[in-house]
């Protein structure tokens, strides 16, 4: 039990690093929080500047990957199941970039870090949700509808191809991932039904 909790711990910590809005004030002198969508995550981030979107999203990836990794690595070495314990670092990743303790919990929309969280772990899973990605963004050239999309279909395609190691409670924590990342998303949802959500390079409204 100390494991999961020290995990869980350790993984929030990590997921919840900032990465957007620190390299936007490091690098502007500017508050990413009050431009564009007010997202601390790489597409808000990328309005500002390209170049900091990129290293956003790389970072945002890693803070989910490194947690998983050195899970992944002590549960080897300890009495407990490897890959339920990473995807248990996982998802606290996942929530720590979504409810930062830094930012008074207001965070980002988990996309990136939930990339980099299970791509370690469900390899197979996160390809079909990168290809789903990029075919919604292609069609309908919206960012949030291609990341909800993805985020939906990652835990029924890990299932589908028996990317979950057979294990009931490693597909559950995927399913509350998704719903969580999702759930993030519930201001996108209400844009894109009423048709205001802004497009794939077009400026925010």
């Amino acid at each position: 039990m100390t494991a999961y909790l020290l995990t869980a711990a350790f993984s929030y910590l990590s997921g919840s690093i900032p990465f957007g809005y620190l390299l936007v004030r490091l690098v502007r002198g500017e508050d990413i929080r009050k431009t564009g969508s007010g997202n601390i995550g790489a597409t808000n981030v990328s309005r500002k500047s390209p170049k900091l979107g990129i290293l956003t999203l790389v970072l945002d990836a890693l803070k989910g990957f490194v947690p998983v990794a050195l899970a992944l690595f002590l549960g080897r070495r300890a009495a407990v199941q490897p890959y339920l314990l990473a995807s248990i670092a996982a998802f606290f990743a996942i929530a720590g970039h979504i409810f930062p303790v830094w930012l008074h919990f207001r965070g980002g929309k988990g996309v990136a870090t939930g990339l980099g969280s299970w791509i370690g772990l469900a390899p197979k899973g996160v390809l079909v949700m990168v290809i789903v990605f990029v075919v919604m963004v292609a069609l309908f050239r919206y960012i949030s509808l291609g990341s909800i999309t993805a985020a939906g279909i990652f835990p029924a395609a890990s299932w589908i191809l028996h990317d979950y190691h057979d294990a009931p409670a490693i597909l559950a924590v995927m399913a509350a991932s998704s719903l969580l990342i999702i759930a993030k998303h519930h201001p996108n949802i209400r844009r894109l039904l009423s048709g205001a959500e802004n497009k794939f390079g077009v400026k925010p409204r």
